[in-house]
């Protein structure tokens, strides 16, 4: 076996970064942005970009494990778009195919159980096919009672779209209710919008991780993250090494957050 300097090097300077950063206060809440997976395929060149994706999907468990040593117990992950829905047909249908083989591996992986993962997906779940729904309502049912870890998936998913969402569902049951309209008017606050979020039970995201290089949101939990920090990599989804992990949880421990003030 060869001596590699530079991978000690690595070695040493993510250990010495872990300790650094189990020094600080850690994010409750972390969103996680995955993206460069197509990028990523065409920079090693593959001819399928579908299998940027499956790396990408390697990558999240990694990545899922080291944020579970480090106990950040809430992790949002941006995997699907609205706007996703109109890609062709054939690749769309392969990438949801992807995502539905990666839930259902996710909902009987023993370790899930072990560690008490609650999963929950967000978005416009309708407009997936059935058997994906299938595959989340799985997932869903599942891991219901656990409370240890919380791990979102937000597919088919917009920010703009949950706002209007809550909005309509809050007036709906105003009306139920026999509200006046000028007495909804009155009620209607960002507090009680609040509430008829998609996760209006967790709390909101205190770092958001966006990797490729691209200084987006692209839509993701636009209400929840009014007080988040972002923090955007340069490396690619599947290229994103613990350390750009770590690198980025030290960059939020450094900044003094006002929360609008």
């Amino acid at each position: 076996m060869m001596f590699d300097p530079i991978s000690l090097l690595y070695r040493f300077y993510e250990c010495r970064l872990l300790r650094e950063v189990q020094r600080g206060v850690l994010p409750r809440h972390i969103g996680l942005i995955l993206d460069g997976n197509r990028r990523y395929a065409l920079d090693l060149g593959l001819t399928d970009p579908l299998d940027g994706h499956r790396l990408g999907a390697d990558k999240l468990e990694q990545v899922l494990n080291w944020l579970e040593q480090l106990q950040i117990r809430i992790i949002t992950i941006y995997v699907l778009s609205t706007e996703n829905l109109s890609r062709p047909h054939q690749e769309l249908y392969r990438l949801l195919d992807l995502i539905e083989t990666k839930i259902r591996a996710v909902a009987v992986d023993p370790k899930i159980h072990e560690k008490g993962v609650r999963i929950r997906a967000v978005g416009q779940l309708d407009l997936l096919p059935p058997s994906l729904q299938a595959a989340i309502a799985q997932a869903q049912e599942t891991t219901y009672a656990y409370n240890n870890f919380c791990l979102n998936i937000a597919v088919g998913y917009g920010g703009r779209q949950e706002i209007a969402d809550a909005v309509k569902q809050l007036l709906r049951d105003r009306a139920l209710r026999g509200t006046a309209p000028e007495q909804v008017a009155e009620e209607i606050t960002p507090e009680e919008i609040g509430k008829y979020l998609y996760m209006y039970d967790l709390p909101d995201p205190d770092l958001i991780i966006r990797t490729s290089g691209e200084v987006r949101l692209s839509g993701f939990l636009l209400w929840q993250s009014a007080y988040s920090e972002f923090y955007f990599c340069d490396a690619c989804w599947p290229a994103f090494r613990k350390i750009d992990l770590l690198r980025a949880i030290r960059s939020y421990q450094q900044r003094k957050r006002r929360f609008g003030t």
